[in-house]
């Protein structure tokens, strides 16, 4: 509980009680005497009033009037991906060989002996905050994943670990053990790292977030704006991480998690980049955000070609517990995150890259080409649909089936006002800059 903000609104809100209130909410959550609590309550509303009303550029912050909730930021659909293109806009050119324009998995720049060094950063699945050990495993894997997908053997990890006030201290052993059971697995060490308290005494409760970073180097690579027309589109079998974990967990199918606890996706990276098949590759992804639908949305962005699916093929490569256990809850498994290997190339190597895969124990299998146009579009029992992403990626919770992907009727205008906090932000960027500059 965010005990700051809650002073803050109240104190907008001219409400006479907000301290009787705020001490209430603190017993609710905290285990301390009342004493205490009023005495908490009393430090952070002074704290909220000497910061409710601040001016100048570097202090008022750039507002846009729209929750990150109600755009579906983070959701992995329509919205979050809005987002993620004002978020380059923010940053604007670079000078780097990929960057955040790119919408790939990783940022790559290249170092003065001319190798190509590939930077990524993975926050943890918020819903694993109880379950600290699965989280480590699976946002490690992740980080890993996304710096082979640049046609790169990771070469060290970073962690940052941040817990509630009143969260357990056990929970930063079990989030660097998960962590570290990759790392040993992998033999990519775990080398850096920082571990703080969310909000410091202003945040109570036991929630936990942090994020883990992977850093590699290399001499080729592969992103997705290399991909061409006539490339095939190959994927490996996917059992899912994050996502599908907190799926089974939420609606008592625990089973199916351990179906979740692999390294098969690093495993099968690792010999395609001894194969040398790698410098033949021109794009190759993990199956995560919004699924493949929000995988193909961006790989067509970013390289301007079509993307065509055969779901049958799609189907076979989806671990069958997992698949079980998405389609009796009526989760469409095309629109959440798999963690399968998606590789994209020619077609005269699709049969070396297939083999090279099956010799580490995973399937793999052709699942689509790359044609002319724009988009993509997925064969349905022999039927072609349109394959575009939901607002939010597939509902995998129940509270998230309560909300549900659907546009928002306001989404134009949603966006509008995004677009205007954007070109504040880079106004502002550049009125700050300017100022240094001039001291």
């Amino acid at each position: 509980m965010d005990i700051e903000g809650y002073a803050k609104r109240g104190l907008k809100n001219n409400e006479p009680d907000i301290e009787d209130r705020l001490t209430a909410r603190i017993l609710e959550v905290k285990k301390t005497s009342p004493e205490h609590a009023r005495k908490l309550a009393q430090a952070t509303i002074t704290e909220a009033k000497a910061t409710l009303n601040l001016k100048g550029d570097v202090l008022e912050p750039t507002v846009s009037g729209v929750t990150m909730g109600e755009f579906g930021v983070g959701s992995r659909g329509l919205g979050d991906f809005y987002t993620h293109e004002k978020i380059a806009e923010v940053i604007g050119k670079t000078g780097a060989v990929v960057d955040t324009t790119h919408l790939d998995d990783s940022g790559v720049v290249k170092a003065d002996g001319g190798e190509y060094v590939i930077l990524t950063v993975d926050g943890m699945h918020s819903r694993l905050s109880d379950y600290s050990f699965l989280a480590g495993f699976h946002v490690a894997r992740a980080a890993l994943r996304d710096v082979y997908v640049m046609g790169s053997r990771p070469i060290a990890m970073l962690s940052d670990i941040h817990v509630a006030d009143d969260g357990d201290v056990g929970k930063i052993f079990d989030h660097i053990a998960g962590i570290t059971a990759v790392s040993e697995l992998s033999g990519i060490p775990l080398i850096t790292g920082s571990t703080l308290r969310i909000g410091g005494d202003m945040v109570i409760g036991e929630r936990m977030t942090g994020a883990v970073g992977a850093v590699g180097v290399s001499a080729d690579l592969t992103s997705r704006e290399q991909t061409k027309v006539g490339d095939v589109i190959l994927m490996t079998e996917g059992a899912g991480g994050g996502t599908i974990s907190t799926t089974a967990l939420y609606y008592e199918m625990h089973n199916v998690v351990d179906e979740t606890i692999n390294i098969k996706f690093l495993e099968a990276c690792d010999k395609l980049l001894k194969s040398g098949l790698v410098k033949h590759i021109h794009a190759m992804t993990d199956v995560t955000n919004g699924g493949i639908r929000g995988d193909a949305k961006e790989i067509s962005r970013t390289a301007g070609v079509k993307l065509t699916f055969e779901e049958k093929e799609m189907r076979k490569l989806v671990n069958p517990v997992v698949l079980e256990m998405l389609e009796s809850l009526e989760i469409d498994y095309l629109g959440v995150s798999l963690d399968a290997l998606l590789i994209i190339a020619p077609e005269e190597y699709a049969e070396d890259i297939m083999k090279t895969i099956r010799s580490a124990d995973v399937d793999i299998a052709v699942i689509g080409k790359v044609i002319e146009g724009t988009g993509s579009e997925i064969t349905i029992d022999g039927q072609v649909r349109d394959f575009t992403p939901r607002f939010r990626e597939s509902a995998y919770t129940p509270i998230k089936k309560m909300i549900g992907d659907e546009n928002p009727r306001d989404y134009d205008e949603m966006k509008k006002a995004i677009d205007k906090a954007a070109l504040n932000a880079i106004e502002k960027k550049r009125r700050v800059i300017e100022m240094i500059k001039n001291k």
